[in-house]
């Protein structure tokens, strides 16, 4: 008896469908293929064992099971539920005629209980895409593929429960989520607030610049002056996330498994701040099974890399690419998967090795050599600065500020001026790829960003005296456009293209001292 079901297999951020197709004759024998990894080859032992727990009898045929397409890896343990039921139905130990109208996946345990897979949010987008009716999982990842509309979702909890459903005897009612209203509710809550920073009041306005235009941003400061705690606030003054933004920026995370358990979408803007010794492949995706790095998972983000300076020189050197064009392709000699990369950088480090230099407090003087300070800063590339659009200094909060209860211009506040911006720049490129300021290309910069002549004798005398790169150039103009956005000026005036070069005085070492 020849019978198939279907499941699906993790590609990237997207699902593929596979169609389980099991095969059962006389005699004893089992013989899985279709390029399955030790993962889906060791499913044999557990379904015997969760068939022969339950009661069924384990099948006394011998099987043949092909998993199509048979030229593309089957990884993971997402697999037993499928082969399980084709098990069962080619052994004619289930009766059923639904195995064509829904897409099954799930691990089982010997118990036959169902286990979490990661995934379940672009494998219920998969099984809308291909027409079916819907799809079985475990009961753990339900609410995170409901939020896909136009499907019936069950989740279950247990093999026999599924094959109760299968056979009509179990009746389920299909898991229903309102999304956008749950989204809704959510998008706006946050237990940090920018409320919560003393002082900083050059630091908060280059943080709301960068987040009305999508800027990227270094900070530079002595220890404990604040930098983390501001990086980790800018989430909260950025747009909502749009729900596409938050069904796409759920996918990545789905696939990695760091959805909380019954999770259905991710509301706010991720916020990713991997450790100095992180390695190229995890920072950038990779690995003989490939997955999304923290470049991806900050996507539609911010990634914060502290101490910037402690971090590999070629690791930092693999973010020039996804930094301009917004996404990575990790190539295999067997395939090449593309992964999102549209984050936001925000980066600290201290002037120097013992982190004090530049201050003149008697008491805590700096102790580094002149050489100690340039081999310490010569670690970041100026290729690497100059993907920087906002450089800018940090000085540590007084002790008048710190005991001050007069607390500091909430996010909620924040966010609408910078939200009005992000409205004049979506306006601005209606029709195009491109979504705030930070993302112009060339041509867009100089239609959108002429200068008068003040304006333009101005950005000259900087672009001599610092020694500004074409790129950095380029970076002023975007800021420059971005503060003129938030002031709503239709041009860019003096104050804004002066306030967009004070933002660079910290890309060339020369600046440092």
């Amino acid at each position: 008896m020849l019978i198939k079901c279907y499941t699906a297999a993790l590609q990237g951020i997207n699902a593929a469908l596979i169609t389980v197709e099991v095969h059962a004759t006389s005699g004893y024998d089992f013989s899985l293929v279709g390029l399955p990894d030790n993962a889906v080859k060791e499913s044999h032992d557990r379904i015997f064992a969760a068939i022969q727990v339950n009661g069924l009898n384990t099948p006394r045929r011998a099987l043949t099971i092909n998993m199509s397409p048979a030229d593309l890896k089957k990884e993971g343990a997402s697999y037993d539920l499928p082969l399980a039921i084709g098990m069962l139905t080619a052994t004619e130990q289930i009766n059923t005629k639904l195995l064509d109208y829904y897409v099954m996946v799930g691990e089982l345990s010997l118990d036959g209980s169902l286990q979490p897979i990661h995934g379940a949010l672009p494998i219920a987008l998969m099984t809308k895409e291909q027409g079916f009716k819907g799809i079985i999982l475990p009961e753990a990842n339900a609410r995170e593929a409901a939020v896909v509309e136009g499907i019936e979702v069950y989740g279950m909890n247990h093999l026999l429960d599924v094959i109760r459903f299968l056979e009509g005897t179990f009746i389920s009612q299909p898991l229903h989520i309102n999304a956008a209203e749950e989204f809704a509710q959510a998008a706006y809550t946050s237990d940090i607030d920018f409320s919560d920073v003393r002082g900083q009041e050059n630091v908060r306005r280059a943080m709301e610049v960068a987040a009305a235009g999508g800027h990227n941003m270094l900070m530079v400061g002595p220890p404990g002056a604040g930098k983390s705690m501001i990086a980790k606030r800018l989430p909260t003054i950025l747009p909502p996330l749009t729900l596409d933004e938050a069904l796409e920026t759920t996918k990545i995370h789905s696939v990695v498994g760091l959805l909380q358990r019954n999770q259905s979408l991710i509301v706010h803007r991720p916020f990713r701040s991997p450790h100095h010794t992180i390695t190229d492949v995890a920072l950038c995706g990779g690995g003989s099974n490939p997955h999304p790095g923290e470049i991806s998972l900050a996507h539609n983000g911010v990634l914060f890399l502290d101490e910037l300076p402690e971090y590999k020189r070629a690791t930092l050197e693999v973010l020039r690419q996804p930094l301009e064009d917004r996404h990575i392709t990790v190539a295999r000699s067997k395939m090449a998967i593309d992964y999102p990369a549209s984050f936001m950088l925000v980066a600290a480090m201290n002037p120097c090795p013992c982190g004090h230099y530049g201050e003149n407090n008697p008491l805590h003087p700096c102790v580094c050599t002149p050489g100690q300070i340039h081999r310490y800063r010569d670690k970041i590339s100026g290729p690497l600065l100059d993907r920087i659009d906002i450089q800018v200094p940090i000085q540590a909060v007084s002790y008048d500020q710190l005991k001050s209860m007069q607390p500091g211009e909430s996010s909620a506040s924040i966010r609408e001026r910078v939200v009005k911006a992000r409205h004049i720049q979506a306006m601005r490129f209606a029709g195009t790829a491109i979504h705030c300021n930070a993302q112009m290309t060339s041509k867009q910069v100089h239609q959108y960003c002429a200068l008068d002549a003040k304006c333009d004798q101005q950005l000259e005398n900087a672009m001599k005296t610092l020694g500004l790169s074409a790129r950095a150039y380029d970076r002023i103009l975007k800021v420059a456009r971005t503060i003129a956005d938030l002031s709503g000026s239709e041009s860019i005036q003096l104050p804004h293209i002066m306030e967009a070069i004070s933002y660079r005085q910290l890309d060339r070492e020369a600046v440092f001292n």
